[in-house]
């Protein structure tokens, strides 16, 4: 997975172990966002989980929430959805978050088959969604990353992985991460003792923009060129400030295989599942700076023109 950078947004995740937090000066120092522990199994409620939410949205810090899964089957795993939902509706409902709900899936305490995890997981994760409005994003370990299948991987990753210079394992589900927590043992101002460190994968603007736009909201698309090595190729779309390109374009430039599986709607790029995409016309559009970034070519974007000039490796 891709390496962390400096001009990502930084956050924590706190619980009640954290204890009392001044959050005006958590976000003094830095932090951009919070995720704060709402939940776990089918009754537990975190007693500083509204305190937490209050603090952290009145300090101006982006607030999501996440539910610790105990579940060990399908039937229990919807009643934790349910029992996280009417957890959230004391703050104002998942909708009022800033930032997904997030379901943290880090154990194995029923002993499950890697079939039945993904099955568990997904029940969650669905239940949750169809009693919310919103997509949950998925917590978990590197190591227990491997246990998901292919099913979830159109799910936002939040992974942990504790290291200063190790990025975090690809899996067959996941080959980027969109929240890294590199730490548990950071400090911050504000809160005494240890924090979770986390970084998103982009500025806060950008973390603002991916997920506090509400599903009811028109998507706004404008168009614009894609020109490689100084020749135009084909055309871009953006979709909410995000660059998409024409798979089969990219793959050309960049020399590399590409397969769009139909009846799936899922493109593939040198035989790895691409999670961004977009699907215009029957052509698969996929998000430009992720594929870069991992492939080693260089893309900048002239705003007034809307050009996104790509650079592959060999070109001067």
């Amino acid at each position: 997975m891709q390496q962390r950078n400096s001009h990502n947004a930084r956050g924590i995740d706190v619980s009640r172990y954290q204890g009392k937090i001044d959050w005006k000066a958590v976000k003094a120092d830095g932090i951009s966002f919070a995720f704060v522990k709402a939940s776990q199994g089918q009754r537990y409620v975190d007693p500083t989980f509204i305190t937490n939410a209050k603090g952290a949205k009145e300090a101006g810090v982006l607030l999501g929430a996440y539910h610790f899964l105990d579940a060990t089957n399908v039937d229990t795993a919807k009643v934790e959805a349910k029992h996280f939902a009417d957890v959230l509706d004391q703050v104002g409902g998942a909708k009022a978050l800033d930032l997904p709900p997030v379901m943290d899936y880090e154990n194995n305490p029923g002993n499950l088959p890697k079939t039945l995890i993904s099955a568990v997981a997904l029940a969650f994760l669905l239940e949750l969604e169809r009693l919310t409005g919103r997509k949950p994003i998925i917590y978990t370990g590197n190591a227990f990353a491997t246990n998901f299948n292919a099913s979830l991987g159109g799910y936002s990753l939040w992974i942990a992985r504790y290291s200063d210079t190790r990025v975090p394992s690809d899996t067959v589900t996941w080959k980027r991460w969109d929240i890294w927590q590199y730490s548990d043992s950071g400090k911050v101002a504000g809160i005494k003792g240890n924090v979770d460190m986390n970084e998103y994968d982009g500025t806060t603007d950008e973390l603002r923009e991916r997920f506090t736009k509400r599903p009811e909201q028109t998507e706004t698309v404008t168009s614009g060129s894609f020109v490689v090595n100084g020749k135009q190729v084909g055309k871009t779309l953006l979709f909410n400030g995000r660059t998409y390109v024409p798979l089969r374009v990219l793959a050309n430039a960049l020399g590399l295989s590409c397969h769009w599986d139909t009846s799936l709607k899922v493109a593939y790029l040198n035989g790895a599942k691409l999670q961004f995409i977009q699907l215009v016309e029957g052509v698969a559009y996929v998000q430009l700076r992720p594929v870069v970034e991992a492939y080693g070519a260089v893309v900048s974007w002239d705003s007034k023109n809307k050009i996104a000039s790509l650079k592959t490796k060999g070109d001067k």
